[in-house]
């Protein structure tokens, strides 16, 4: 959003999408290489913790001496490997938000919060083949995604709430 709003739409873009598949490419590496010796089972769990490392790395590099993005972009690739479901109903739940708000910061929450809830709903349903024993890494995981996100948006949240959020189309302040 920050490169948006400084550099414009094409910058934007490719900041966006390159945070974006660098979280697809370490997600289907690492269920590539390790998600085949147990037939598939576990591969989710591989690959989700490959997101959190891109997310992580993303979030505190260290050449910047910790203090990088808040891992949205990143999140979106996340959840769109993870489940075109996830995906669909948190790009119609951003699209709506942002549209009727204009601030990106409360619908990038909101998708942080329904890429967890779905995903513990679908791997209770059975959607990602994660052993039992590795259920609990599975749903930690995606909790901290989601804390992670929204830790990252405490500034944001403040200035919701105060009424001093920028909102989409405004210069930043």
């Amino acid at each position: 959003t920050n490169v948006l709003r400084v550099m414009g739409k094409k910058a934007g873009a490719i900041v966006f999408f390159g945070d974006f598949f660098k979280a697809v490419f370490a997600m289907a590496l690492a269920q590539l290489l390790f998600g085949r010796g147990d037939g598939a089972v576990n591969s989710s769990l591989w690959a989700l913790y490959a997101g959190l490392g891109v997310t992580l790395g993303h979030n505190f590099p260290f050449y910047l001496k910790f203090r990088g993005g808040k891992g949205i972009a990143c999140m979106a690739g996340i959840l769109t490997f993870m489940d075109f479901r996830i995906m669909l109903t948190c790009l119609v739940v951003f699209g709506v938000t942002v549209g009727i708000t204009r601030y990106v910061s409360l619908g990038s929450i909101l998708v942080a919060v329904i890429f967890f809830a779905e995903l513990v709903i679908f791997e209770s349903m059975g959607s990602y083949r994660v052993s039992t024993p590795n259920r609990i890494q599975f749903y930690a995981l995606g909790a901290i995604l989601m804390c992670m996100a929204i830790w990252r948006h405490r500034s944001n949240i403040g200035r919701l709430l105060s009424g001093t959020e920028n909102k989409l189309g405004a210069k930043k302040s």
